[in-house]
């Protein structure tokens, strides 16, 4: 009966057309090959060689055999291959940490990707205040974060940039606002991120322009101040990501600012740990 040891002597008989030669390469007796040609040449039903005492030649059914034996032989280095592949698979756990907001604006694509490379990873994924990213990857809390890049991003963090996010100043829909110039500072009241890059981004923007907020309130995270502003609890300045893809995004109005600091986000880790082989391979998807 063919199987591919059989069709691997042939295909070597095929090439060397000495007997001799072939049982010695493929470690064989020449007894042995002869048998396995034999058989071969009944399921065939045709003679594959012509043999005399001097020479030995590839009948016409033969050379159609080897053409056969070829595209066969090589079908299964290429399957052999893709099973190994498959056997050699990541496995194992990722955490990763990123906000809401990046949870279903950045992520989805990103593990989209990852999960079809890496079928067998499994992501743990823990939403926050994105000011505490880092934090979580310092603190091994987390495997990798999205997080903002800084200019003060910690020496031992790696950082991967994923998309840069312009600020825009955001107001309730019912304030008929067409730029932020026409905002009265001075009776208007300002939600403020309470910490995190956003942090530092606002109040230098608002420094520079010599504008002294009237603070309604700190708070943690863009979406908690996406949600006062549309409550009517006065106006902010976040990442226009977090608005477009807020469910009270039609209670607000962008207003573009100009010479503000854009947010960097990226992906980041230990630096120790970005060569790790499954850490390696969600940065290879950025």
């Amino acid at each position: 009966m063919m199987d591919i040891r059989t069709l691997q002597l042939f295909q070597h008989l095929a090439d060397s057309l000495h007997f001799a030669k072939t049982a010695e390469a493929m470690h064989v007796s020449p007894p042995t090959l002869s048998r396995a040609i034999q058989r071969l040449e009944e399921d065939c039903g045709a003679a594959l060689f012509v043999r005399d005492n001097r020479s030995v030649k590839l009948t016409a059914a033969g050379a159609k055999l080897l053409a056969f034996s070829a595209q066969t032989l090589e079908d299964w280095q290429r399957l052999k291959s893709e099973l190994k592949q498959d056997s050699q698979l990541l496995k194992g756990e990722l955490s990763l940490f990123c906000s809401v907001t990046a949870s279903y604006s950045h992520l989805p694509a990103l593990l989209e990707r990852f999960r079809q490379a890496y079928p067998q990873v499994e992501i743990r994924l823990t939403t926050g205040d994105p000011a505490l990213a880092t934090s979580k990857v310092i603190n091994q809390e987390a495997d990798l974060a999205i997080a903002a890049g800084t200019p003060d991003f910690p020496t031992e963090l790696s950082f991967h940039q994923l998309d840069v996010l312009p600020f825009v100043l955001i107001c309730p829909a019912g304030y008929r606002l067409s730029q932020w110039q026409q905002l009265d500072w001075r009776t208007v009241p300002m939600v403020l991120p309470e910490s995190g890059p956003s942090k530092r981004i606002v109040h230098h923007w608002l420094t520079e322009h010599g504008i002294r907020p009237k603070v309604y309130a700190s708070v943690t995270g863009h979406e908690a101040i996406v949600s006062m502003v549309a409550l009517g609890c006065g106006v902010g300045i976040v990442p226009k990501a977090v608005v477009e893809h807020s469910i009270v995004a039609n209670r607000i109005t962008m207003l573009p600012l100009e010479g503000i600091e854009s947010f960097k986000l990226g992906l980041c880790c230990l630096k120790g740990r970005s060569n790790e082989p499954l850490v390696r391979a969600l940065l290879d998807q950025v």
